[in-house]
C-alpha cells in the first residue's frame, strides 16, 4: 500500500465518534445488569470461528450487555407495533426486527452473530431468532467472471442488491416463508441449488461486510430496513494479521478439500502463502475496507473495537 493510501486509512480510522457515547471494556460489562449467561463453553466451541478467539468471559462482559440492550429496543418495537395496531383497529403480521452487522473481511463478524443469534433466542419474548449473511446475494462467479468483477469480489457491485433489498422488504412486511440464497466458502460460489427459508421470526440478523454500504444509484438502501446496526471494528494492521493467520489455517485445512477452489494454494510454502495472502489482502480486502467498509462504520448504532488480541477494548453507542 502506498504511503498516499495508508494516509486515507489513518484519517479514516482516526475520525472522532462525536455523537457516540464511549466505554471502556469495565464500564461496558457494568451494563450486563445481572443479565444471565445462558450458553455452554460447548455451545461457545461449536460457533467459534477460524482463527477466532473468543471466550465465555468475553461473551459475559461485552454480548450479555449488548443483547440486554438490543431485548429492550426489541419490547420497545413489539409495545409500539401492538399500540399502533390498536388505533387502527388492525390485526397486523409479526414484523421481525432486523439487525445488521457490518466490518471487515476476518474481524469475527460471523462469529460475533452467531453468538448474538444464540444469546437472543433464550430471551422469552424473542425466542425465534434467524441469520442471513450476504455472502449468498453475490452474483455467481460465472456472471463475476463474465463482467470482469472476480478481482472486485465483495465489492458493492459484486452483489445482487436489488434482489437483497426485495428479500429484506417481504421479510419485514411479515411474508412467511422468504427465500434466502446460500453460499459456499468451500467452492467460493453461490449454491444454485439450495436456498435458507426464514419464517417470520422474531428477529432477523443480517451479517455482511456491506450492509451499511449507501448508493447514488439505489433509491433505497439495505440499511433502511435494519431496527438496529453493529460494526465490528479493529486497527487494519490487526485485521490484516487475522487474515494471513486464517489463509494459513485454511491452506492446511479446508484447501485440502479437491471440492476447494483455493485447492491450487495448498502446495506452497508458509513463506510463499503468506505471500499470496498478503497479495490477497492488499489487491482486494484492504482496498474494499478502505473504499466502501469502514466509511460506513459511523452509519452504525454501536461499534465495537477489538484489540490485537480479538478482545472487544472500546464500545460506541450513537447517542440520536
Amino acid at each position: 500500500m502506498n504511503n498516499e493510501r495508508k494516509s486515507k486509512l489513518e484519517v479514516i480510522a482516526m475520525k472522532p465518534f462525536t455523537n457516540y457515547i464511549q466505554f471502556n471494556r469495565d464500564k461496558w460489562a457494568e451494563l450486563r445488569n445481572k443479565t444471565p449467561l445462558l450458553l455452554s463453553e460447548e455451545e461457545l466451541e461449536s460457533i467459534r470461528g477460524i482463527n477466532e478467539e473468543i471466550s465465555l468471559q468475553e461473551v459475559e462482559e461485552i454480548y450479555l450487555p449488548l443483547t440486554r440492550l438490543i431485548n429492550l429496543k426489541v419490547k420497545a418495537s413489539q409495545q409500539l407495533q401492538g399500540a399502533t395496531n390498536s388505533f387502527l383497529d388492525y390485526k397486523a403480521k409479526k414484523i421481525p426486527f432486523i439487525i445488521g452487522i457490518a466490518g471487515s473481511v476476518a474481524v469475527g463478524k460471523s462469529t460475533g452473530a452467531r453468538v448474538i443469534q444464540t444469546l437472543l433466542s433464550r430471551w422469552d419474548n424473542h425466542k425465534e431468532v434467524g441469520l442471513v449473511t450476504t455472502d449468498g446475494f453475490l452474483y455467481p462467479n460465472a456472471t463475476l467472471e463474465s463482467k470482469g468483477w472476480m478481482s472486485r469480489k465483495g465489492f458493492p457491485e459484486s452483489y445482487d442488491t436489488q434482489r437483497l433489498i426485495k428479500f429484506l422488504m417481504d421479510v419485514k412486511s411479515g411474508k412467511p416463508r422468504v427465500e434466502a440464497p446460500l453460499y459456499s466458502h468451500l467452492t467460493y460460489d453461490v449454491l444454485s441449488d439450495k436456498v435458507e427459508i426464514i419464517n417470520n421470526p422474531d428477529i432477523l440478523i443480517v451479517e455482511g461486510i456491506n450492509v451499511l454500504q449507501v448508493s447514488k444509484s439505489h433509491s433505497v438502501f439495505v440499511s433502511d430496513f435494519f431496527d438496529f446496526s453493529i460494526y465490528i471494528d479493529a486497527d487494519v494492521r490487526n485485521i490484516k494479521k487475522w487474515y494471513i493467520e486464517r489463509f494459513l489455517t485454511l491452506q492446511k485445512t479446508a484447501f485440502q478439500d479437491p471440492m476447494s477452489y483455493f485447492h491450487r494454494y495448498i502446495s506452497l510454502s508458509e513463506e510463499e502463502a503468506v505471500q499470496t495472502a498478503t497479495s490477497i489482502w492488499e489487491s482486494i480486502n484492504a482496498k474494499n475496507l478502505r473504499e466502501n467498509i469502514l466509511p460506513t462504520r459511523q452509519r452504525a448504532d454501536i461499534v465495537f473495537k477489538k484489540g490485537p488480541d480479538h478482545l472487544m477494548e472500546k464500545v460506541y453507542l450513537k447517542k440520536f
